[in-house]
């Protein structure tokens, strides 16, 4: 059986309360959505909150879940959108004077050059996700505007002003 077959399974266990099936599913996706949330907010500590509670909502709403349909591009979806509400949390209490967290760093950062990883920080939150759905993720553009429930003309303005953005910021380096 392949992947889809055994996620389909997965899911359709999990909706049953089978607590195997439900483990099967974190181990699957975790990696993922735990590096997605990271790329998004730069801190690990609240990359790992972020994964987990997007793992739970997901959890917690298996009965309105289609599992016929892949479960991995739904749960980014949803970790993804946390991951924007709280970098724009964040931003707006670094702009009233609150001090924000320092990031730990973590694994991804090893294998990107850091001038890289620091243009991606300087993005807006929604110009970050959909460079790490696009770039990191490999999601295509489609994929992206049904994940985060927008136009794919907005995804893909979003994804060329980023790019244009990182350009400019990288200059000869990249």
């Amino acid at each position: 059986m392949g992947i889809g077959g055994r996620e389909r399974a997965w899911v359709r266990g999990a909706q049953g309360g089978d607590v195997s099936s439900l483990e099967a599913l974190f181990r699957h996706h975790w990696p993922n959505a735990y590096r997605a949330a990271y790329l998004v907010v730069h801190d690990a500590a609240a990359a790992e909150d972020i994964a987990q509670e997007g793992f739970l909502a997901a959890v917690r709403n298996l009965d309105r879940f289609d599992y016929r349909r892949p479960f991995g591009p739904w749960l980014h979806r949803i970790v993804v959108n946390r991951a924007i509400d709280w970098a724009r949390a964040r931003s707006l209490r670094a702009e009233a004077g609150d001090q924000a967290v320092a990031g730990i760093a973590a694994p991804e950062e090893a294998r990107l050059a850091e001038g890289v990883l620091e243009a991606i920080r300087s993005l807006s939150p929604e110009h970050r996700a959909v460079i790490v759905l696009r770039h990191l993720l490999e999601y295509t553009p489609g994929e992206i505007a049904r994940l985060l429930d927008l136009p794919r003309g907005t995804v893909n303005s979003r994804l060329r002003r980023a790019l244009d953005d990182l350009g400019e910021r990288l200059g000869d380096e990249r």
